[in-house]
């Protein structure tokens, strides 16, 4: 599961704000980028504090940005490290407020930042699947037309001397199970494999 696009979100502790900023990103040079964006936003902030994952969690990285060791960059990682997202880029723009909230209440202020932003933003899950096209004849459009909103996601209909259907589907079977509806005499043809997105 990855973020569908950047989201960010405020919460205030203790007149303290902490803005939390949120995205995609495949490769570390990526992360280091947004990070480095963020800050240009916010060159007054007192803290931007980081966390990032990517390349299936082979590269992780955190930074406290000044704040007591392990107050922030950790909890927050450890927040994405504990959910279902991969590939994601986090900065805790910290704003201070003038009350110090002790240790166990910047992990509490970091950990809370990242776990609200993560539950709303907007997540898509990545599935590999196999795009077709199916020809028939217009005898067989309700038998075939229940099968496919079954079995996989049409993108485009036609209808011409016959009928032309484009979908895409998970199903391995897809081919076996046409040819037995249609007793053989059409079959769908295979386009190509890819991995879409898919908003949850």
């Amino acid at each position: 599961m990855r973020l569908k696009e950047e989201f960010i979100h405020t919460i205030e502790i203790e007149k303290s704000k902490f803005i939390t900023y949120m995205t995609r990103c495949f490769k570390e040079e990526e992360a280091r980028s947004y990070i480095q964006h963020i800050k240009k936003l916010h060159p007054t902030a007192t803290h931007h504090c980081t966390a990032f994952l990517c390349q299936n969690r082979q590269i992780m990285r955190s930074n406290d940005d000044g704040e007591p060791a392990k107050t922030a960059g950790a909890p927050m990682l450890n927040v994405l490290l504990n959910s279902d997202v991969e590939d994601i880029c986090v900065v805790v723009v910290r704003y201070f407020g003038g009350i110090k909230l002790g240790t166990g209440g910047l992990i509490k202020a970091y950990t809370r930042s990242v776990k609200e932003t993560l539950e709303l933003a907007k997540k898509v899950d990545t599935k590999e699947v196999s795009f077709y096209t199916l020809t028939f004849s217009y005898d067989l459009i309700n038998i075939l037309e229940y099968y496919l909103k079954e079995k996989t996601y049409i993108l485009d209909k036609q209808y011409e001397q016959d009928v032309h259907y484009t979908f895409y589907t998970q199903y391995a079977n897809i081919i076996e199970d046409i040819q037995e509806l249609t007793k053989g005499q059409f079959l769908p043809l295979f386009i190509k494999t890819e991995v879409i997105e898919i908003e949850q």
